[in-house]
């Protein structure tokens, strides 16, 4: 009861806050049960002088705080969840806040390290950069007698209680909205919180970060054209990160990129096919590529800084990536939709002709416009949108990959507005394609499975031996009929008593938080 009214009456003063930045009024009314209209109506009465000018929902995110922004930095991943419009919204949200005080930054350094900063680093500027989780300051070390410029990533301190805190609401909210609405369900609410959770406790674990930036720097020591920073892990704990720090232009400057006569439309090529190398060959590609997160350094290579959100493709999700890219290259609606189905992720009750119908009615359009008029991320987009006519559960990583596309789509175009996506995007395609679906790939596949199997064998015996258990399980059942303990039936009925109680409890608690904000309105 007291946590329900927790949640409650911090959930109140979010919707308050959301009502005077006007967020209510960029909703569209058709979406809004019956029920819901009158409150709605309500809350745009208090909304602010000027609130309808700018990203609304943005504004409230940042006045709500650390959560707040990272739970509108992870929606905009989510269009199938916030809509394309309210997306496109929160694509704008920047994860600044005020920095910390040195002295904390320090406090903080010096607990991690187990010794002070002065031992640590030989000189620690105030934070150049601060967001929701961390802020960054420039440092100096000593290795093997030589001075290196370093970069530091502090975690803010106490971040994690009042993520915690916060993240409680959210999957309040999430699963209350699963019990009452089918929708809500089928975009697994519960899952997308679970899920914006897991990626928030990694990014407050800089020894993640750490490794994640590790493992792509290994998988891309080869890459001409991209690479990572080094970690300094003698320096690297939970709660500070040290890496090279980078000299580079960031792409978002791009009158110092002209000063420098950077060859823009190369730069433009390095970024898609970076990216998609990534995701096609490793199935581990860096998830927020927007362009104060890559740099040029003085050899030309690109370089990729922050590594807290990170996406990772199983080989189904590559292979089903590479296909449908292919198949819409090459006009072979058939084979994008039995792509799917090979998949699983389209239920097999369907029509593999019916939703090759429906993909063509994607693909044509895009071969009546110039190159340039093709979006890639887009039709990734339009393809999600109608696989949900076709009972296609969300695809988490599906989602991330295609709202990343979006991103890098749009550094790429920023310096090539002529720049042909596909044309770029097809040599790393079939590059996968042959390499994991033509004969080398086969006849590694069927090596993998002959080991696989070899596997499977070693253990059947114990297999064999779990499998007589519970066909003995099986016939006492089948004679006696399945008994429960009377403490069983007890916490059965004690649990179902609980549930309805509070759930009682927690309707009457928000009907009086309603009334109470309206009697606040009326004197407002």
């Amino acid at each position: 009861m007291i946590a329900a009214f927790s949640h409650v009456a911090r959930l109140a003063r979010a919707a308050f806050v959301f009502a005077r930045e006007g967020v209510f009024g960029v909703v569209d009314p058709a979406l809004i049960p019956p029920a819901g209209q009158v409150p709605v109506r309500l809350a745009r009465l208090i909304e602010r002088p000027g609130a309808k000018s700018g990203p609304r929902l943005s504004r409230a995110l940042t006045r709500l705080g650390p959560a707040y922004l990272k739970l509108g930095q992870f929606l905009a991943t989510r269009p199938d969840v916030v809509g394309v419009a309210m997306a496109h919204d929160l694509e704008a949200l920047q994860d600044r806040l005020p920095p910390f005080s040195q002295d904390e930054a320090n406090a903080v350094i010096a607990a991690s390290l187990e010794r002070p900063v002065e031992q640590a680093f030989i000189s620690l500027s105030p934070p150049v950069a601060a967001a929701s989780i961390a802020q960054v300051h420039r440092g100096e070390v000593l290795v093997d007698g030589e001075r290196r410029q370093v970069a530091v990533k502090v975690l803010r301190p106490n971040v994690a209680a009042r993520f915690k805190r916060d993240l409680s609401d959210f999957f309040f909210v999430a699963d209350k909205a699963e019990q009452y609405s089918a929708e809500a369900r089928r975009l697994r609410l519960v899952e997308v919180i679970n899920t914006m959770s897991r990626s928030v406790a990694m990014e407050m674990d800089l020894r993640l970060e750490a490794a994640a930036a590790s493992e792509m720097a290994e998988n891309t020591r080869n890459d001409p054209d991209f690479r990572v920073p080094t970690v300094d892990w003698d320096r690297t704990t939970h709660n500070v990160l040290t890496m090279e720090w980078i000299d580079g232009i960031p792409l978002n400057d791009h009158k110092r990129l002209a000063e420098a006569n950077v060859d823009t439309v190369s730069l433009g090529r390095k970024v898609i096919q970076s990216f998609l190398r990534h995701a096609l060959r490793d199935g581990f590609f860096h998830a927020d590529m927007h362009p104060g997160n890559l740099f040029v350094d003085p050899q030309g290579k690109l370089v990729a800084v922050d590594f807290g959100i990170m996406g990772r493709l199983l080989p189904k999700e590559r292979r089903f990536l590479a296909e449908i890219l292919l198949g819409f290259i090459t006009r072979n609606y058939r084979r994008v939709a039995e792509v799917h189905f090979e998949a699983g992720y389209v239920p097999p009750h369907h029509s593999v002709e019916n939703f090759a119908q429906a993909i063509r009615a994607i693909g044509e359009p895009i071969h009546n416009r110039t190159a340039e008029e093709i979006s890639m991320a887009k039709l990734l987009t339009l393809l999600l949108e109608v696989t949900g006519l076709f009972d296609m559960r969300t695809r988490p990583e599906l989602i991330l990959l295609q709202k990343t596309m979006v991103v890098v789509e749009g550094v790429a175009r920023s310096f090539d507005p002529k720049l042909d996506i596909w044309k770029v995007a097809d040599p790393v395609v079939r590059e996968w394609i042959e390499r994991n679906l033509g004969p080398i790939g086969k006849i590694e596949g069927a090596l993998s499975g002959v080991g696989e199997l070899g596997y499977t064998l070693t253990g059947l015996p114990a297999i064999v031996t779990r499998a007589v258990t519970v066909l003995n399980q099986l016939e006492v059942m089948t004679k006696d009929g399945l008994v429960l303990a009377p403490e069983t039936i007890a916490a059965i009925g004690h649990s179902e008593r609980r549930r309805t109680r509070g759930r009682t409890i927690a309707t009457w608690i928000i009907a009086l938080t309603f009334i109470g904000v309206l009697i606040a309105l009326s004197r407002f």
